[in-house]
């Protein structure tokens, strides 16, 4: 068994973004520019906007946060999205997710210009992903195939099974994976027989919210586990989705939690803004 170390493939990363920032400014006079608006004051929301600032500023860009709220109605949000739309000088424009409840959070990621998506969510964005054609991609799906290809994991051929359905991992997941030629089970927690369709699986991607979910009967000998789960026990200690212990020992390769998936889901969505603001280049 070998660990996936996302910390390590993060900070790699990010030092040659932070070049290539450099390279894009002295060239071209335009700096990445990353706008993450927050709603309200939940604390793991608030825990993940920092992280990103601390990666955008790390990595040269132009970083603003705006603080609302919990009470800012949804015209008041919808406007201020339309706002950094317009304004070249932002590349990216991201709403931190979840909001409250009286805002509709479909209408939000439909109001953030397609281009500027670099959370990869707009319906635009998903349709180009499942039509061969992608361009903003979800980070924490994004983050995992560049693991793969960090760790020299052959995917063309292979039987992978991605247990959860969201649209944030589960789905775009499955259709990364479908584009390098794996052969692919979608599942969830309504699934019959998940633990033995779970064993035929080389590459396993977790993602069910469900802490320590799957045990080593879950997993074939040899197979990848990717670990996307951020959960508390009942200490309050940060657990997988993944029974970490256990199916370490049946594992090739295993993602540990925390320093695995997470790292590379911000570091991914930093690369997409920086992508974003060479293509502005273009228009």
């Amino acid at each position: 068994m070998a660990i996936i170390d996302g910390k390590a493939l993060a900070e790699k990363k990010q030092a040659a973004l932070a070049v290539k920032t450099a390279k894009l400014k002295e060239e071209t006079g335009v700096t990445p520019g990353l706008v993450v608006i927050l709603v309200g004051d939940n604390p793991a929301s608030q825990v993940y906007v920092r992280n990103k600032e601390r990666s955008a500023l790390a990595a040269g860009f132009r970083s603003e946060i705006v603080r609302l709220p919990a009470s800012v109605s949804q015209e008041e949000l919808l406007t201020l999205i339309m706002k950094y739309n317009l304004d070249p000088t932002w590349h990216g424009v991201l709403v931190q997710l979840p909001l409250p409840k009286h805002i509709d959070e479909e209408a939000v990621l439909l109001a953030i210009d397609p281009e500027k998506d670099v959370d990869g969510f707009h319906p635009m964005n998903m349709g180009r992903l499942w039509s061969g054609h992608p361009v903003m991609v979800p980070s924490t799906p994004a983050g995992i195939m560049e693991m793969f290809h960090e760790y020299g994991v052959e995917l063309e051929g292979k039987s992978a099974v991605v247990i959860g359905r969201s649209n944030i991992v589960g789905k775009p997941m499955a259709q990364l994976l479908l584009a390098k030629n794996a052969t692919v089970t979608l599942t969830h927690s309504r699934t019959h027989h998940l633990a033995k369709i779970a064993k035929r699986a080389d590459i396993l991607v977790v993602a069910i919210g469900r802490g320590h979910f799957v045990t080593k009967d879950f997993v074939k000998e040899g197979a990848v586990v990717i670990d996307v789960g951020m959960n508390r026990d009942e200490n309050g200690k940060l657990i997988g989705d993944v029974k970490f212990d256990e199916v370490a020992e049946v594992a090739s390769l295993i993602t540990p939690v925390p320093r695995g998936v997470g790292p590379m889901t911000i570091t991914m969505l930093m690369e997409q803004t920086y992508e974003a603001a060479v293509r502005s280049l273009k228009n």
